[in-house]
């Protein structure tokens, strides 16, 4: 497999009002808030009547206007790419029509067996890959979540039966300035309720969510606060900034917004012409049925094909991150890395988190700031960047956050090979054949098949002045592509859950892999042999992100969300 031939990508024009919202957009900052719904179907008139009274509810991907929205490049964060395409005053999304910016987005998924409680005929059922018909539950032991079947929420544990989790409807809201969801997501909340109590039970709403088995799931970003205000922020739990590098598909922006955030995002190809490698946009195949991906194959789905072009797969996942845990854990470390190469506790514990994750805890990739001297000059280039309000300086730094390949770092002295980053993304690395420059684009053109769109939201909250593992917190984490096996399953498996392809032997990801104990887990952190010092090994890694369950689910497209509402799928 290789990517060595340059050829010139066609631009893609998608139908974004048939597209559900949530899988081209991250609904990221401006929607903080959210609530997931869990539902079984006991009736499948009664459900499609409930499909059919959501339906007009349902975001899509049409371009947003936002009369309210004047943001400004100099942000209150780490800038970001598309705020280089505002600043130069074009359209960072594509589309013409224009619909308003609603203060709620509501998106819908079904699991195989809701599509089979709804009706869907068996014709068309058929033609479902066997990863998505099996659901999570039934691919356990291949995601590693075995060890931890007993610990999921009700909901997932019990989803069998008359109880079993049909129907995912995902809300994010925007806030108050006191950090409380706007009241429109109560107002949408009561609107589900009453539709299931309409369907005198031939839909019911699952309770079963965390320790005190609720009926939905609640969302919030981890907020930080100004005076009176709070605002959000892109930390997780264990205080690490995410939401950076989600791959670019062809269609997905608008060309300029795509030539931004192409760059790093997309996949390399050699460009013959020019001699060097350059960024493209993933296949939308990849990511959307009925395009081709890229392997220029149609991925294989349900039939007619009018009911699976447009729509696509989800891994939804919830994963409990044990803070206490891992704070303990990195100053333990850092204890020993402080003593070993001669450096402040502060410094070790920052190091130890960015080896592992393989960026610093505001994002900077190590890859651009190897050494912590190294982020604090990045740091303070920043600091400078906006107090000047420095528009071309924030625009070159936005992109240094995405912008970066490991040819300079076989060894990974910069960023550990095993890294979770690297491992997510391994980008130019893993091809089985290297150019004069340290480049491998056949490894490039083997990753570009196992990309995910990332989305979600972290839950819960713990004591922050005494972080524990107990309670509920985490994160919902949902995968969407094309094809479960190729790329979420490869991924999550041999990538997360082994260390085969980076020459690791049995280490897992040392944020979200498996760390049974009898494995004698543990992080190789390699070092510059100028250094002149062994590598360092962070040793018995504990266990920090546990799954609290989850499922696979179908997101069809506007067409065929009407198609199973209205119960009018002709599967010949």
């Amino acid at each position: 497999m290789t990517n060595a031939t340059h050829t010139a990508p066609a631009a893609t024009l998608l139908d974004l009002a048939d597209i559900q919202g949530g899988i081209l957009r991250t609904y990221g900052d401006g929607f903080p808030k959210g609530r997931n719904f869990y539902l079984t179907v006991r009736d499948a008139r009664k459900g499609r009547a409930f499909v059919e009274a959501l339906r007009p509810r349902i975001t899509t991907a049409a371009r947003w206007k936002d009369p309210n929205r004047q943001e400004p490049l100099v942000r209150t964060h780490n800038p970001r790419v598309k705020d280089i395409v505002r600043a130069e005053g074009v359209p960072d999304y594509p589309g013409r029509v224009q619909l308003m910016k609603p203060k709620v987005t509501f998106n819908i998924g079904f699991t195989f067996m809701g599509l089979l409680a709804l009706g869907v005929p068996t014709r068309t059922l058929r033609g479902m890959p066997d990863d998505f018909i099996d659901g999570m539950e039934a691919r356990a032991a291949l995601l590693g979540d075995d060890p931890f079947l007993d610990k999921r929420d009700a909901v997932w544990r019990d989803s069998k039966g008359n109880k079993r989790v049909h129907i995912l409807l995902t809300l994010y809201a925007q806030q108050n300035p006191d950090g409380t969801a706007c009241p429109e997501l109560d107002a949408e909340t009561d609107l589900i309720v009453a539709l299931c109590k309409k369907s005198r039970s031939g839909v019911v709403l699952l309770d079963g969510v965390g320790p005190d088995n609720a009926k939905w799931q609640d969302l919030s970003a981890v907020m930080r606060q100004d005076g009176d205000n709070w605002w959000p922020t892109n930390k997780e739990h264990f205080g690490l900034s995410d939401g950076f590098g989600d791959p670019v598909f062809s269609g997905q922006f608008s060309g300029e917004a795509e030539r931004v955030r192409v760059a790093g995002g997309g996949k390399l190809v050699f460009d013959p012409k020019k001699k060097a490698y350059e960024w493209q946009p993933l296949a939308t195949g990849e990511f959307l049925l009925g395009y081709p991906d890229e392997a220029q194959e149609i991925p294989g789905a349900a039939m007619p094909i009018a009911f699976s072009r447009n729509g696509t797969f989800m891994a939804y996942r919830k994963l409990h991150e044990a803070v206490g845990t891992f704070h303990a854990y990195i100053d333990d470390q850092a204890t020993r890395y402080a003593k070993v190469y001669q450096v402040p506790h502060q410094e070790a514990v920052d190091t130890i988190k960015a080896k592992m994750v393989g960026r610093w805890e505001d994002g900077v990739p190590l890859m651009i700031a190897p050494t912590y001297p190294a982020w604090q000059r990045f740091r303070a280039e920043l600091d400078k960047a906006r107090a000047e309000k420095d528009k071309a300086k924030l625009a070159e730094i936005a992109l240094k956050f995405t912008n970066f390949i490991y040819a300079s770092d076989p060894a990974g002295s910069k960023c550990p090979v095993t890294s979770h980053l690297r491992r997510a993304n391994p980008r130019d690395t893993l091809g089985p054949t290297f150019a004069d420059n340290g480049m491998s684009n056949d490894g490039s053109a083997i990753i570009n098949r196992r990309r995910i769109l990332r989305r979600g939201l972290p839950y819960g909250q713990y004591d922050a002045d005494a972080p524990g593992d107990d309670g509920d917190h985490g994160i919902i984490f949902m995968a969407i592509c094309t094809n479960l096996f190729r790329q979420f399953e490869f991924v999550q498996q041999q990538w997360m859950q082994y260390g085969l392809d980076f020459n690791a032997g049995s280490d897992t990801c040392p944020v979200i892999g498996n760390h049974a104990e009898r494995d004698e887990p543990k992080l190789v952190i390699p070092v510059d042999a100028e250094v002149g010092k062994l590598p360092f090994i962070c040793d018995r890694l504990p266990q920090l992100v546990e799954p609290r369950g989850g499922d696979y689910f179908f997101l069809p497209s506007m067409t065929a969300l009407r198609m199973i509402g209205m119960g009018i799928i002709d599967p010949t």
